[in-house]
């Protein structure tokens, strides 16, 4: 049955306004604006952002992104502290690149002698295959992601992050990563399962309020379509609702 040719127009009209809105970079879709997403970097500026040291990036944008690698300091911030949260991403790196993304940074001062790094949690990205404590996806050195689904060094990939109470969620190109719930994290140096890890914290009482950063470790690395749907002001979700994810 053949259609009119009207209505085939509107039928690759309505393909292409759909595909236009989805491939918007640094852009909230309709969808996103009425759920309450909010767009962290508008790919044009560093309104909102500044470097762990307060300062401004020396690293200019980038193909309307973020590259923290010589930013100043150890990694760039979002000036607002998050509690509970949904953050998404997409993000690529040069070969042989080591960053991060760091959340629940609850401050800025350097502690005992250690990196800024070490007042918040990771999420490690890594130019990798396996799948370790120090690999994407892993919060780093304390949980395993239980595969690396990240793709090769110069392609881009997207990630959502979930802090909501104890429980740290991430999705990398669609795909569950690792769930992990920070209350069994009730020793210093100890991971659940008795082994070790290098931080002197029991993560079960870390902070919550902290800054969301993007690591400098010596690489090339972009970011860009930084989008977060603040979860501290929500009502709490049901553990089927959790489960779900």
């Amino acid at each position: 049955m053949k259609l009119p040719i009207c209505r085939c127009l509107l039928v690759v009209l309505s393909t292409l306004v759909s595909v236009t809105v989805q491939a918007a970079d640094n852009r909230l879709t309709p969808a996103e604006r009425d759920a309450g997403w909010k767009l962290l970097f508008d790919g044009k500026s560093f309104e909102g952002w500044m470097t762990s040291d307060s300062k401004p990036s020396r690293r200019p944008i980038e193909q309307s992104a973020i590259n923290p690698h010589r930013c100043g300091a150890y990694m760039m911030v979002h000036k607002q502290l998050w509690t509970d949260f949904r953050l998404k991403l997409d993000f690529k790196i040069s070969p042989k690149c080591n960053s991060g993304i760091f959340f629940r940074t609850w401050t800025l001062k350097k502690i005992g002698g250690q990196d800024v790094g070490f007042n918040g949690l990771e999420i490690a990205i890594d130019d990798t295959r396996t799948a370790g404590y120090h690999d994407t996806g892993a919060l780093y050195d304390l949980v395993k992601p239980n595969r690396n689904a990240m793709k090769p060094a110069g392609e881009w990939n997207h990630i959502e992050l979930t802090c909501q109470g104890q429980l740290v969620r991430v999705v990398l190109n669609g795909i569950e990563v690792q769930k992990t719930d920070l209350g069994r994290f009730d020793k210093k140096n100890t991971r659940p399962d008795g082994t070790p890890h290098k931080f002197p914290f029991a993560f079960r009482d870390h902070p919550r309020p902290g800054y969301i950063g993007l690591q400098d470790h010596g690489a090339d690395c972009w970011f860009k379509n930084i989008k977060l749907l603040d979860l501290s002001k929500r009502p709490k979700r049901t553990k089927a609702e959790t489960n779900r994810g």
